[in-house]
């Protein structure tokens, strides 16, 4: 991959999961070729990769959008990310040090005053939940866990689940991983891949009733 196609992929990726991108927007290659700065070779190449990633969707008629899933989908999701996280917490458990445990009870930290404060800050919550969960799989130690979780947890869903937590859901996501960090500092690796199971579990009930919430409301 060129240096150009690297750089419209970061940058298209960017928009879709933190930018103005909604599920089922429609994008032209002249659209992404205006986000990324790049031209059209490069643009494409990011995009066959995005599709790869699906984050990006084509119709029957090749029209290409941001991927908007149905519910099946998402319960399939959350169903893997929770198979595979529980893996690396358990690889983690066994190769945790003390280094390891201070940058998790550093962030988790920074995690907890944000959803402490009277109107929870989502955004420094969403940036330390994923620096959390990417160091436990940083010591999991694991290349293929590297390449298949991503493609889950970075998706969009993660952040439309953020935005309907409730306070409660936020504060009790930073127990789970106070939770997480006593199962380490022990090397439980049974202790670890349950709780991280019970996490990512209730994510996933959280997401339903928000969104059930929401469809009532409408």
């Amino acid at each position: 991959m060129s240096r150009a196609s690297d750089t419209a992929y970061e940058k298209i990726r960017r928009f879709i999961l933190h930018g103005e991108a909604h599920p089922g927007m429609q994008l032209t290659e002249e659209r992404l070729c205006e986000i990324s700065g790049v031209s059209r070779t490069p643009v494409r190449d990011a995009v066959q990769r995005l599709e790869n990633e699906m984050l990006l969707v084509r119709s029957a008629s090749k029209r290409l959008s941001v991927a908007d899933w149905s519910d099946d989908e998402i319960d399939e999701m959350f169903a893997l990310r929770a198979m595979l996280e529980c893996h690396g917490a358990e690889r983690a458990a066994q190769r945790m040090d003390s280094g390891g445990l201070e940058r998790l009870r550093a962030v988790n930290d920074l995690l907890t005053r944000a959803v402490q404060r009277a109107r929870p800050d989502i955004t420094t919550f969403l940036d330390a939940n994923r620096q959390f969960h990417d160091l436990i799989l940083e010591y999991a130690q694991s290349p293929r866990l590297s390449k298949l979780l991503p493609a889950l947890v970075e998706q969009p869903v993660v952040r439309r689940t953020a935005n309907q937590y409730s306070r409660d859901d936020l504060i009790q996501s930073a127990k789970d991983h106070d939770e997480l960090i006593a199962a380490f500092a022990a090397g439980d690796q049974d202790w670890a891949g349950a709780v991280m199971t019970s996490h990512i579990r209730r994510a996933f009930h959280s997401f339903h009733f928000a969104t059930r919430s929401a469809d009532t409301e409408g």
